[in-house]
């Protein structure tokens, strides 16, 4: 087979892989708590880097004053610790709600785990006021009803995997989870995407001019061995 296009092809669907990765980014920019993914890059071939594998960035994204009291962000490392239903899932995006049974979850359904309760949902009374310290101790009417586990992975890149857009669960379920010893629980803000937008957005277009270069490559490659093909055949 013709290397020429086996390469071209190759690089195409790491274009294709690249793109859908950055349209993802971009199509998140404006969901809290979204954590952008990136590539890692190897030594450039015929002028077009190769993609290696790609990962996602952790870095803290903006903090945005809401006012809501259930909105609640985290300054520093870690993550809310979350009631999933396959098990404890991380998230960064705070925004919270109130479910019907009373307990403080996500919009779908992930409940906050007590850790001063062995990890069991933090239960309050809808018609009072909710407060919660920096050190995500949760009152009300000057009752402590618990504290939000905020959990700490050992390198996150290497220990977490995605699941969607805002949670995250451990490569190993079995895995001791440390707790977070220095981060602030900031109630009434909102953690915002790290997406780098304006990044993104260049990048795309630079992907895309990538994959056509590859495309025309292919056809020319395709045009050059159908003259072969014709020449060989034509008669001595």
């Amino acid at each position: 087979m013709d290397q020429l296009l086996v390469n071209a092809a190759s690089g195409m669907k790491a274009r294709i892989d690249s793109l859908d990765m950055l349209a993802n980014n971009m199509a998140n920019s404006g969901t809290a708590g979204f954590k952008t993914d990136r590539e890692f890059y190897n030594l450039y071939e015929a002028s077009l880097p190769t993609v290696e594998r790609q990962y996602t960035d952790f870095s803290q994204g903006q903090l945005l004053t809401t006012g809501n009291p259930l909105n609640v962000a985290l300054n520093g490392r870690g993550f809310f610790a979350l009631n999933g239903p396959s098990g404890v899932v991380y998230t960064r995006a705070g925004n919270f709600e109130i479910s019907p049974s009373n307990e403080l979850q996500t919009s779908d359904g992930y409940t906050l785990r007590n850790i001063l309760d062995n990890g069991k949902p933090l239960n309050v009374d809808p018609t009072l006021p909710v407060n919660i310290a920096k050190d995500g101790t949760v009152t009300q009417a000057g009752q402590t009803l618990g504290q939000i586990e905020i959990a700490q992975p050992d390198s996150p890149s290497d220990a977490l995997k995605k699941l969607g857009n805002t949670y995250f669960a451990m490569m190993n379920p079995n895995a001791v989870v440390p707790q977070a010893s220095s981060t602030e629980v900031l109630q009434g803000q909102l953690e915002q995407s790290n997406v780098p937008v304006a990044d993104a957005a260049v990048k795309l277009v630079s992907v895309m001019r990538q994959f056509e270069m590859m495309q025309k490559a292919i056809n020319l490659g395709t045009e050059m061995n159908k003259q072969a093909i014709s020449e060989v055949a034509k008669p001595g």
